[in-house]
């Protein structure tokens, strides 16, 4: 596609000129008269290079220069200027432009300097391109896996990251949901901006309004000045709500209008305050649960549940931990570093209760430990050593062929199903999983109890 260029001048003379030389050249060329109509052109049209008279009846080239610059930083701007007149075009130059033309030029001059100046926007454009793709990287860089349960992860934060969706991640305590959270803010056009993390559960009941919405001078006792809350000092960015499930039933309220109206009303104040976040929540409760139970409220729970995102427990991912440790290994500057093939064996056989906490903790504990530069699975604590052996016995006798993981959860969920009589409350609970974790289960393996339609 040939590069669109605009040219700006009241001489006509010499925008016919200007306009015969470039599509000479194989340029697409748009022509104004006039500062005014020639920024209505650019709104337009787009184009790579402007070319401007500095010198114009009504708006001036150098008004003109700014109004594009402000606009669209990207895009080159050359100056036609007076012979004689170097300062005034020095003058544009400090206010942007690419380069000057002085009156009157040869046809090779004018060919050259557009030419540098679309080298120049290419450029820009590759800079600009390259600093998305390192962002995207940068919001997956603490985030490790390549199992299947991670790329659906993956998947889920590529495709909301860069919208305004308010998501819900749920998953048991020590998955990461707060990496999720920074991951999608760093993949949105906010990344910018402010990420405020705040976890409801650590600030007590009678301060949390206040931190979430902030404060006007002498609302309550030691309200000594206006205090601005959470959302406000995020504003343009995001704030992350940990444990929203210990948000008070009493504020559950004012959150659902801060996600409706998009304003906040200071403790004490009389003014809502407009306010431009996103909102992305986490939780390791069964809200819905909850709901029935009248510990939360169902609109709110919809609001903050538009994508819900469910993290895996590590025990579910166990072909990620060699991948875990590595990366622990290097952050916690320890590259040389290297677990013993039954080391890791004995890793992924444990149950990980904590999640990849707690084998970030584990990982950081053996390396300040170790003798040498190799960790063996006689160095590892005793429950991880424990827990990797089966009892004589255990529950399961797979085939020596080997099994598919996928049947095996398939039929678990199966014969908890059945034997609570598909109550999948007593189901869950048989499993030791919340009931939303079953119900997606159910889902994947498409299980449908006996008689019914699915």
């Amino acid at each position: 596609m040939p590069a669109k260029i605009l040219i700006i001048d009241d001489d006509s003379s010499l925008r016919r000129v200007l306009e015969y030389n470039l599509q000479q050249e194989g340029y697409e060329v748009q022509t104004a008269a006039d500062g005014e109509s020639g920024l209505r052109l650019f709104a337009e049209q787009a184009p790579a290079i402007v070319i401007t008279d500095l010198k114009m009846p009504g708006m001036s080239g150098f008004q003109l220069l700014s109004a594009v610059k402000e606009r669209s930083p990207a895009t080159v701007v050359i100056v036609l200027t007076a012979f004689g007149a170097i300062d005034t075009a020095v003058e544009a130059m400090k206010l942007g432009a690419f380069d000057y033309l002085t009156k009157p030029f040869n046809r090779e001059e004018l060919k050259l300097t557009v030419r540098k100046g679309l080298q120049l926007q290419g450029l820009s454009e590759e800079n600009r391109l390259l600093k998305e793709e390192l962002s995207g990287r940068a919001a997956f860089q603490s985030m490790v896996g390549t199992s299947r349960a991670m790329e659906g992860v993956f998947s889920v934060v590529r495709k909301v990251a860069d919208t305004e969706a308010t998501v819900l991640i749920t998953g048991e305590s020590g998955t990461g949901k707060e990496l999720v959270a920074r991951a999608v803010h760093s993949g949105s056009s906010r990344r910018g901006a402010p990420f405020v993390a705040v976890n409801c559960a650590a600030i007590p009941r009678d301060l949390l309004e206040s931190e979430l919405f902030g404060h006007v001078k002498g609302a309550f006792t030691g309200a000594i000045r206006d205090k601005p809350g959470k959302f406000q000092l995020a504003e343009g960015g995001t704030v992350f709500l940990d444990e929203i499930g210990d948000l008070p039933l009493e504020l559950q309220p004012k959150l659902l209008r801060v996600l409706q109206e998009r304003v906040v009303e200071p403790v004490g104040g009389s003014a809502a305050l407009k306010i431009d976040v996103r909102v992305v929540a986490a939780t390791n409760a069964n809200l819905e649960r909850w709901i029935a139970e009248g510990k939360f409220r169902e609109d709110l729970y919809y609001r903050l549940c538009v994508i819900p995102l469910e993290l895996p427990p590590l025990r579910e991912r166990t072909e990620d931990i060699p991948l875990l440790v590595r990366y622990f290994c290097g952050k916690f500057g320890a590259q040389q570093a290297t677990f013993s093939k039954r080391a890791l064996e004995r890793l992924q056989g444990y149950g990980w209760p904590g999640n990849v906490r707690e084998l970030e903790n584990t990982v950081e504990r053996l390396l300040i430990m170790r003798e040498g530069d190799q960790i063996g699975e006689e160095e590892l604590p005793d429950k991880i050593t424990a827990a990797a052996v089966k009892p004589e016995g255990g529950v399961l006798r797979l085939p020596a062929g080997g099994y598919s993981l996928e049947q095996l959860e398939m039929e678990a969920v199966m014969e908890a199903l059945a034997r609570c009589d598909w109550n999948q409350t007593a189901a869950a609970r048989f499993l030791r999983i919340p009931r939303h974790t079953l119900i997606y289960r159910m889902e994947k393996y498409t299980i449908v109890q006996p008689g019914r339609k699915s």
